[in-house]
């Protein structure tokens, strides 16, 4: 094989082959998610992310009190959701100015 053979060769090899791979310097996992593959991902997500909503906002309450959204289809340069630190007031964690009373040290008004 001459030269011009092997760069003709290397140039035309496919994208996801391990040859082009190596030339790129990348990984199979990078390769994978492609722009279109990544759009479809984020497509995905809001559509999962629409249908919560949609159920939250029209569903029955005692049914849907539990439901938690949905965890985004993961992908490289995407970070995990974190569990967030809310501090829900009233109901059965108290009233709400007790417990405002606990997280800033102050006295509850008795109103």
């Amino acid at each position: 094989m001459s030269w011009r053979e092997l760069k003709i060769f290397i140039k035309h090899v496919p994208w996801e082959s391990a040859t082009a791979r190596s030339v790129r310097g990348s990984t199979p996992e990078e390769d994978y998610w492609t722009p279109d593959r990544q759009l479809s991902a984020s497509i995905v997500d809001a559509l999962r992310e629409n249908t919560y909503v949609q159920i939250k906002l029209h569903g029955d309450p005692k049914k849907t009190r539990r439901m938690k959204p949905p965890e985004p289809i993961k992908r490289p340069g995407v970070e995990q959701r974190r569990s967030s630190k809310v501090i829900r007031f009233g109901g059965r964690h108290g009233s709400g100015a007790a417990e405002l009373a606990k997280v800033f040290g102050g006295r509850a008004a008795n109103h």
